[in-house]
């Protein structure tokens, strides 16, 4: 059995570090990682979208659409914009964080309203409001790790080895603000 997971967001959100956290993890369990490239543009306010694929033998990290098990949104555009990859009956945890993408910041076009209610229709939705957990851990840039909390939490992959992946991967001076980002996202 594989499973496929998508992390999207925005630039400069830590959606590279939290594949790295995710495809150390699953490794230690395992299983057979893919994880894609960044697709799209990776500069600060730009989309950014990476595969991860898991299971016994896993040959590519591509994910197609509707192929994928479970959407990990830093943001609730990037949410909304990756639905059609998902599954039936799949899930999207989003961070409820709104960041206006430059059509928006411009004029051109207004930010969509009523995102969660629209993916709430469509797909089984765990949204969350990351950045003031972030906040509350006591840096803004742990949004990413309260997210991957969630993620932890809604897996079969026991709490530990999520843990000593997180140690392993984080800078040693930012382990103890990342696990307590963590834990507030593993106990929401």
């Amino acid at each position: 059995m594989t499973k496929s997971i998508m992390i999207v967001g925005v630039g400069g959100q830590g959606t590279l570090l939290a594949s790295r956290i995710l495809g150390n993890t699953v490794i230690r369990e395992g299983y057979d990682v893919k994880v894609s490239e960044v697709h799209g543009m990776s500069q600060r306010g730009g989309s950014v979208v990476t595969y991860v694929k898991y299971g016994d033998k896993v040959y590519s990290p591509c994910i197609d659409k509707g192929e994928a098990d479970l959407i990990l949104a830093f943001e609730i555009l990037e949410a909304a914009r990756a639905l059609p990859f998902l599954k039936e009956n799949g899930t999207i945890i989003s961070n409820t964080q709104q960041i206006n993408p430059m059509p928006v910041i411009t004029g051109a076009s207004s930010y969509p309203e009523n995102l969660d209610e629209k993916i709430a229709n469509k797909a089984k939705l765990i949204k969350l409001d990351a950045l003031s957990l972030a906040k509350q851990a006591g840096n803004i840039k742990t949004v990413n790790v309260v997210l991957m909390g969630v993620l932890a939490k809604n897996s079969e992959i026991p709490y530990e080895k999520w843990v000593q992946s997180l140690k392993e991967t984080v800078p040693e001076k930012l382990i103890d603000v990342n696990l307590k980002a963590f834990d507030l996202g593993y106990n929401l």
